[in-house]
């Protein structure tokens, strides 16, 4: 029996525990490189587990392309889960830090008053500029730079997409980890 795949093109979310080691990340990005698939956004960091780092790396594919990415990613020997995550089964979030020129009291204000639209925080005034920092999905964050793009934005710094799966389901549902089934892969 043979399985359909969605060959739509769709934002896609890969979760990977790894061994908190150096070298981790650049073995798991250089997979992605190998097999010429382009990473729209990663982050790395802690999880829930001792020498244990999360990985969240966004990327655009198809369900097949997905698939066989996870597969390979499942394959290294540092890695000890790894989940699929789409948009209508996940959370998915990023933090922007956003300068802005705001010269005057007036452009201050409306600065100020944006930021509150969006539930985003001023986190540093100067005589001339503003500093907006905002959490949410990616589309809030797009929708408040093009709002204060009219000010004249300095810079702008993006943390990239964290994710974590919606309901009761976690990244160990589905994944033997190391520890459970181990095939060998510490084997000459």
């Amino acid at each position: 029996m043979k399985r359909e795949f969605d060959t739509q093109k769709k934002e896609y979310t890969l979760c990977i525990l790894a061994d908190d080691t150096p070298g981790v990340l650049s073995q798991v990005a250089r997979l992605f490189s190998r097999k010429g698939y382009n990473i729209e956004s990663i982050v790395t960091g802690e999880s829930d587990r001792p020498h244990t780092a999360r990985l969240a790396i966004s990327i655009m594919g198809d369900e097949l392309m997905i698939d066989q990415i996870a597969a390979q990613c499942r394959k290294l020997i540092c890695v000890q889960a790894v989940k699929v995550l789409d948009e209508a089964s996940s959370i998915r979030r990023e933090v922007a830090l956003i300068k802005v020129r705001a010269a005057d009291r007036n452009a201050r204000d409306e600065v100020i008053q944006m930021a509150n639209i969006f539930r985003a925080n001023i986190i540093d005034v100067s005589r001339e500029t503003l500093t907006v920092a905002t959490f949410g999905d990616k589309e809030k964050t797009a929708a408040l730079i093009g709002m204060l793009a009219d000010f004249g934005i300095l810079e702008i710094t993006k943390t990239g997409t964290i994710a974590i799966e919606r309901g009761r389901s976690t990244i160990y549902d589905d994944n033997k980890l190391k520890e459970e089934y181990n095939y060998g892969k510490n084997v000459l």
